[in-house]
């Protein structure tokens, strides 16, 4: 059984709300994603679901799913976050693990245990596209598969193949 969640990061954004350019840019991402998703999902925050109604958008492909807001793909502990990547000056989550380790293992646990929800309420072959926050996407692929990926880019993201090995390939 293989299943694929691809964890994206949205766009650009100024506080909550997407910059012109980021709407821009979230439209032009969608019509280069897949055409067939079995989950969408935000994770609640408004620049996130925007990020995902403009994929949709650019998709041009009618989804038969909605969209559902996950709020445990956003961090309950935004200001540790933000503290840490102060005290690290940013970079992968192995920065930040030498400034924060118990905050970096705990939140790799959690948003695993919310990635693992996802891929096991997938259809075998089944595809989801959850649309959150850097670093709690790369976290959320150490707490499932155990690998630190580079830090996302605006828009881009990873995909998590599930199938018994679990592996990640990095998107654009």
């Amino acid at each position: 059984m293989t299943r694929y969640v691809e964890l994206r990061r949205h766009t650009a954004s100024d506080g909550d709300v997407l910059t012109a350019d980021g709407v821009r840019a979230a439209v032009e991402i969608g019509g280069r994603l897949n055409d067939h998703y079995d989950m969408l999902v935000s994770s609640g925050a408004q620049r996130a679901t925007q990020t995902l109604a403009c994929f949709l958008a650019g998709l041009r492909v009618r989804q038969e799913c909605g969209v559902t807001v996950d709020p445990r793909f956003r961090s309950q502990v935004e200001e540790r976050w933000f503290a840490a990547a102060r005290a690290c000056g940013g970079g992968d989550l192995g920065a930040f693990r030498a400034v924060d380790v118990e905050l970096v293992d705990d939140e790799a646990r959690r948003l695993g245990e919310a990635l693992r929800g996802i891929v096991d309420a997938l259809p075998d072959g089944g595809r989801a596209l959850v649309v959150g926050h850097s670093p709690m996407q790369e976290a959320a692929v150490l707490g499932l598969v155990g690998e630190v990926v580079a830090p996302i880019a605006k828009g881009a993201g990873v995909l998590v193949i599930a199938d018994g090995v679990n592996r990640v390939e990095m998107l654009r």
